[in-house]
């Protein structure tokens, strides 16, 4: 096993030590330790999703990048490690793979939150590609299998493509993608993609468990946000949606980040915002759509602008108390970095404390940001090394702390529940195995790290 001690001291001690320094070293104790847990010559790819256990114990992966190319439609199977004793368990995996047209299509896998059980994107089974055709981003469901091994699978959303009538209540027509469940485990948020209205871009839905669910399925399926056409929109319209995430721990708000017309009605921006779901919703309010019609969402969804910007990118990240979301903008100088803003925020509001707050300033793009559960440190990467950034209070926010050397290109940043064990994917040769995809030979495959933090973010 690659085992790597990193010099450093406990971070609230290097944190008082950065007066007028922007980056620094953690250094002094050993109270860091970055390992290999993953070293099969196949893909463990953490894609940036939930993929820790509810105890810590686990992560779930796809093997994407195995099969004749990239794409997601020949990832073979959905699989677990556990951290101690680097131990692989398949838990989902179809009988075989197709080539260039791939199917079924398994992979972009999270835990529940609280059950043994974890969520990822399944395409068609290869006896359905006469009927659905391969694996597409508008030809996928979500599904849902026991992490115990044991292969216990369901679809959870009906896909219902017919054009001869409506769509059938609580159906989608399309793709499901990305799927998050909240923290309390009551909603999944996804990415969606139309199938019978193609002339319309991406979106954001949720689902959940609802007995007027469709008839052999489990979830009723909405959108949160009917887009613009595409091409189509006037200023202040969204015409795509992505990049979404929850932001408290009920599942009443997701944040997202949205291409929305530019008031001068031709450009566009990206900006960020919030949709609101509360409680009260009914999602079989939701109407479903049918050959001619795109879904819409249920009654009572809020659509709430935070920024006005044209560089807002990446997956954004709401805090563990649900009050501020972390995101990707560019500065001044064209590089992403990360920025907070409350929830409630606005970057034309009129109090400093409701606006968005640079919280780096990396000479590289930052990227994979994600909250630490006391809500007082966010984790980010750039130019492959992994930072803490300290966002607790007015006294040195924003001071960074380097938390791996830049010997590796370290990517996918996932946090443990307890927050003491950082996790993340990095490509890494393999001496005696290699295959081709896209074309070309390669030996290397990624693999995942763990980097242990011990106590040093609890103090």
């Amino acid at each position: 096993m690659r085992t790597l001690k990193i010099p450093g001291s406990l971070l609230i001690m290097v944190f008082s030590l950065m007066i007028g320094c922007k980056e620094r070293v953690a250094s002094k104790n050993n109270i860091m330790t970055e390992k290999q847990i993953t070293f099969n010559a196949k893909t463990h790819a953490l894609d940036n999703n939930d993929n820790f256990s509810p105890d810590g114990r686990f992560l779930c992966y796809d093997t994407r990048y195995m099969v004749f190319n990239t794409n997601l439609a020949n990832s073979k199977s959905i699989e677990k490690v556990a951290l101690a004793t680097g131990e692989e368990t398949v838990l989902w995996q179809p009988e075989s793979v197709s080539g260039e047209h791939g199917a079924p299509g398994v992979a972009a896998v999270s835990y529940h939150p609280t059950e043994n059980k974890v969520v990822f994107i399944h395409g068609p089974q290869l006896e359905e590609v006469d009927e659905r055709c391969y694996y597409d981003i508008r030809n996928r469901n979500g599904a849902i299998v026991s992490a115990d091994g044991k292969g216990e699978i369901s679809i959870a959303d009906l896909r219902d493509v017919v054009t001869d009538r409506p769509t059938t209540p609580g159906a989608q027509r399309g793709g499901t993608h990305r799927h998050e469940y909240s923290r309390n485990g009551r909603r999944i948020g996804f990415t969606y993609d139309d199938f019978l209205q193609q002339d319309y871009d991406r979106t954001i839905g949720y689902m959940e468990v609802n007995k007027s669910a469709p008839e052999g399925f489990s979830h009723y399926f909405a959108v949160m946000l009917k887009p613009a056409k595409k091409g189509e929109s006037k200023p202040g319209e969204i015409e795509k949606a992505y990049g979404d995430s929850w932001v408290d721990s009920l599942g009443t708000k997701r944040a997202f980040i949205g291409k929305v017309r530019a008031e001068n009605g031709v450009d566009y921006e990206t900006s960020l915002f919030v949709a609101e779901i509360p409680n009260t919703v009914d999602i079989t309010s939701a109407y479903s759509g049918d050959a001619n019609t795109y879904p819409e969402p249920p009654v009572g969804i809020k659509i709430k602008r935070l920024t006005h910007s044209t560089t807002d990118e990446g997956i954004v990240r709401g805090s563990y108390s649900g009050e501020q979301i972390a995101y990707l903008s560019k500065d001044k100088k064209g590089i992403l970095q990360v920025f907070v803003i409350p929830v409630d925020g606005s970057d034309l509001a009129v109090d400093p404390k409701s606006r968005p707050m640079q919280v780096t300033n990396y000479t590289a793009d930052a990227g994979y940001v994600r909250w630490h559960p006391s809500d007082q440190w966010l984790f980010s990467i750039s130019d492959g090394k992994v930072y803490a950034s300290f966002v607790g209070g007015p006294d040195g926010f924003g001071k960074s702390i380097v938390l791996t050397p830049s010997d590796l290109d370290r990517e996918a940043l996932v946090v443990s529940p307890d927050g003491k064990i950082l996790a993340y994917n990095v490509d890494m040769p393999n001496a005696t195995s290699s295959r081709i995809i896209d074309g070309a030979q390669s030996n290397l495959y990624k693999q995942i790290f763990i980097l242990e933090l011990h106590d040093a973010l609890t103090h």
